[in-house]
């Protein structure tokens, strides 16, 4: 009996295992999938629960099936359609969305298709991202549905990606969900006329996805390098599709130039490792060579644009045989060209950092006293965290040290809070001032 209950237990945990693996990967095409089926976003996301939670019931017994991804949307669809035929007020929204769909495919149908399409859509989530970029929706909306639904954060997780609390993002996402069905926002994505308006969200979504794959916003990890991987696909896709939009390449050669340092970035025992001290024999050269050629193509034909401006960024520090041989002063001239373009106060402290570089500590420490008043930044790890670099480098450590307490009581990875501890444990010893970050 014992070894029976061991056997039960471990095949248990292993049908559990493999349906979070074919969730991770597979959730936001059928997520999708069930949206283009059925117009509804609160009905597919509720189905898609009860299809993982049937799958972890019966795949202990049964075994795990050979395509797990066709499992859950047949039986997410089956559950869609039961409640569908239960539920009254269902029933009757479903005679409209039949109809909505059926318009829509009409108007794709004969619409003409997007500047540089060369086929069909390659993947229904870039239909869902355009959905969700719909400009009836609010800015800040339009990315955290994205986060939320397509890249399966939790709402903690993308409250902590736009710096507010989770109940205020908590309510964004409904109001972004209940917007999209009272307007029946159509599932689509756009005709080259709309594109210009609809394409900056998209594109933010994807990036804002990488970014918390690059950085993880709290966890054991200080990377999530499967979403990191999503982001840069989806961003491919789209580069295939808008082949003539600048900024797609700018965002592409971005993640690129980015991710191909993300082997030398933690060290064996998970923790960050600044820039200066990072291995840059382990940096991936195709990626980076791929991601200059996009860079290049960002910034010919027009004026540059912000994703274009920051990938230019990452090349120079990519290209660098070192920290001390970065071009510092043309990384400086670069955040001055972005703070026009897209200002923010993320912004304004990497140029501070940048400016440390260039012209010393000193420099750099008081552009950063003068963000002290920014209310984004106080729930921020990296301003305190910067400040508490550049004060060691003065040698100022009671302060250093006072920075990075700081920024231990700020969310963040489990890697990250290890090496601050690490670096605030150096300040209290009164040395081991640190580089570049």
């Amino acid at each position: 009996m014992t070894g029976g209950g061991a056997g039960a237990g471990a095949g248990e945990a292993g049908a559990r295992a493999s349906v979070e693996a074919v969730f991770r990967e597979e959730r936001g095409l059928l997520l999708a999938s069930l949206v283009r089926r059925f117009g509804d976003l609160d009905l597919a996301e509720e189905v898609t629960s009860e299809a993982i939670e049937a799958a972890l019931l019966h795949w202990p017994a049964e075994g795990v099936p050979a395509r797990p991804g066709a499992w859950l949307l047949t039986t997410a669809r089956r559950k869609a359609v039961d409640r569908l035929r239960r539920d009254r007020t269902y029933a009757a929204r479903l005679a409209v969305l039949r109809a909505d769909a059926e318009r829509a495919e009409t108007e794709r149908a004969y619409a003409a298709p997007p500047a540089g399409a060369t086929g069909a859509l390659p993947d229904e989530r870039l239909q869902l991202f355009f959905t969700c970029a719909h400009p009836a929706l609010a800015a800040e909306d339009r990315t955290a549905l994205v986060l939320r639904c397509l890249a399966g954060l939790t709402t903690p997780e993308v409250a902590r990606a736009f710096l507010v609390p989770t109940a205020t993002m908590a309510q964004r996402i409904v109001r972004a969900k209940k917007k999209i069905r009272e307007a029946r926002i159509p599932f689509r994505v756009p005709g080259a006329d709309e594109l210009p308006e609809r394409l900056p969200g998209v594109l933010q979504a994807l990036y804002s996805i990488f970014t918390e794959g690059y950085a993880a916003s709290s966890g054991p990890s200080l990377q999530r390098p499967d979403l990191a991987d999503e982001a840069i696909r989806l961003a491919r896709i789209l580069r295939r599709l808008l082949p003539a939009e600048r900024e797609t390449a700018g965002l592409l050669a971005l993640m690129l130039l980015v991710h191909a340092r993300r082997d030398a970035r933690s060290g064996p025992d998970g923790e960050p490792v600044l820039l200066d001290e990072q291995d840059r024999g382990r940096w991936d050269r195709a990626m980076i060579e791929e991601g200059r050629g996009l860079v290049v193509d960002a910034l010919t034909g027009g004026p540059a644009g912000p994703y274009g401006v920051q990938a230019a960024v990452a090349a120079l520090h990519d290209e660098a045989p070192d920290v001390a041989r970065t071009d510092w002063p043309q990384i400086v001239a670069l955040y001055d060209v972005l703070l026009v373009l897209a200002p923010s106060p993320v912004v304004a402290l990497n140029r501070a950092v940048a400016v440390a570089m260039r012209d010393g500590p000193e420099a750099g420490l008081a552009l950063l006293d003068a963000l002290a008043g920014e209310p984004r930044l106080r729930a921020y790890p990296p301003y305190p965290a910067a400040r508490g670099d550049l004060l060691r480098r003065l040698e100022r450590f009671g302060e250093a040290a006072a920075a990075y307490r700081e920024a231990l009581e700020l969310p963040g990875t489990a890697p990250e809070k290890a090496a601050l501890r690490r670096r605030l444990a150096e300040a209290e010893r009164g040395g081991g001032a640190p580089g570049a970050r």
